[in-house]
């Protein structure tokens, strides 16, 4: 059974959309500039129940059994992306599906233990999940260690409903963000293993080894199923450069991923990478591109120039994110955050090559004037109007 489209809201309802959303991404990966330009956007749940409540949608009832909101997609009925007129929908296998598991304290599957964290906004009161308790923090833990196994059928049932339900007209995107180094650290504990790189680097081989196969197993099951896109990444970047060296990322990361990348196009090689790095990672970024990246993400502007990355990497690179989240979005004006799509639009839209969205997911304290600004001016700026 299909589901019936999302209702809309008014912004929404009033815009008749020129192109299917797969298409529309499609043109835009082939450095096309389609009707207008692809849009994605993730939630915190707290936003995410703001936004249900704006757009008349929580006496709403879908005949699935689905509910609640995962960040990083999947488990929901994708109705807040459909209804925006988002163009990809995301199903998530991994560690990264850790977050926001519990109201109180919870261990995942991993082993890792987190804790709520509250914060206050405007808006409400929010909630963060931090990491309390590594279960390698011990050197010898890993020798009685077992990763959860990601083989398990179950864990791909989202992927095969989302792809039945909606891939003749979404996007669709495998995710196993936290690839490598951000499980791992999560694992072992972070400033121990920065220190493992230098001290001990068989050990965090070895501990990078762990998170690197079950998100690469993840991922080649999910592009056999036949989604159009894996996202993979871990956060190697500050606001002003690498959080490791360069050197360090090519030794213990680029070659992981080099061969991730090239072990899904093997099965498939029409299957589209994108790679997440929050901050400033200018100087690996050639380096991505050498090893078969199609897209980046998510281009903080506060961190690196989107004009100056779309002049440098523009031919052989696209992009996906570039609206400010630390700024913008949460403390501009509905006027600032037009002005920053359509300069988006006008440099590293330009020609193609850009979804666009958030650089995080939406958090709690932005304004909802400022949350239609963003996505009434994506959806309604053809790309015509700009010539």
């Amino acid at each position: 059974m299909r589901l019936p489209d999302a209702g809309l809201h008014p912004i929404a309802r009033s815009r008749k959309e020129a192109m299917k959303h797969r298409d529309r991404i499609i043109a835009a990966l082939n450095h096309e500039e389609p009707d207008r330009c692809p849009m994605q956007v993730s939630f915190t749940p707290e936003f995410a129940e703001r936004l249900r409540a704006d757009m008349a949608m929580n006496d709403r009832t879908l005949n699935v059994s689905r509910s609640g909101h995962n960040p990083h997609g999947g488990g929901n009925t994708y109705e807040l992306e459909r209804a925006l007129g988002e163009d990809m929908l995301q199903t998530s296998v991994g560690w990264a599906n850790s977050y926001y598991q519990g109201d109180d304290v919870y261990t995942d599957e991993w082993g890792v233990t987190w804790r709520n964290v509250p914060y206050e906004t405007d808006f409400g009161t929010g909630h963060y999940t931090e990491m309390a308790v590594h279960p390698l923090a011990a050197d010898g833990a890993i020798s009685q260690y077992h990763a959860p196994d990601p083989n398990r059928p179950g864990l791909y049932a989202d992927a095969r409903w989302t792809l039945d339900q909606f891939q003749d007209e979404y996007w669709i995107v495998g995710v196993t963000v936290t690839t490598i180094w951000e499980t791992a650290w999560a694992l072992r504990g972070y400033t121990q293993m920065l220190t493992d790189l230098w001290d001990n680097p068989d050990l965090a081989n070895a501990i990078l080894e762990i998170p690197y196969q079950y998100h690469l197993t993840a991922a080649k099951r999910l592009v056999e199923m036949g989604v159009d896109m894996i996202w993979i990444g871990d956060d190697v970047g500050t606001q002003r450069g690498m959080l490791m060296s360069p050197a360090h990322w090519r030794q213990f990361l680029k070659p992981r991923m080099a061969n991730f990348i090239g072990s899904l196009k093997g099965i498939n090689p029409k299957v589209k990478v994108a790679y997440h790095s929050d901050g400033n990672i200018l100087p690996i970024v050639p380096e991505l591109v050498e090893i078969g990246l199609d897209i980046l993400n998510p281009i903080q502007p506060l961190c690196m120039d989107p004009a100056e990355l779309k002049r440098q990497f523009g031919d052989r690179l696209c992009f996906w994110g570039s609206i400010d989240e630390q700024q913008t979005l949460p403390f501009g004006t509905p006027q600032d955050v037009r002005n920053e799509v359509l300069t988006r639009l006008r440099t590293i839209g330009k020609g193609g090559g850009l979804i666009m969205g958030p650089t995080h997911h939406v958090q709690l304290d932005t304004p909802l004037e400022n949350f239609w600004a963003m996505v009434e001016t994506i959806t309604e700026t053809p790309y015509a109007l700009l010539r």
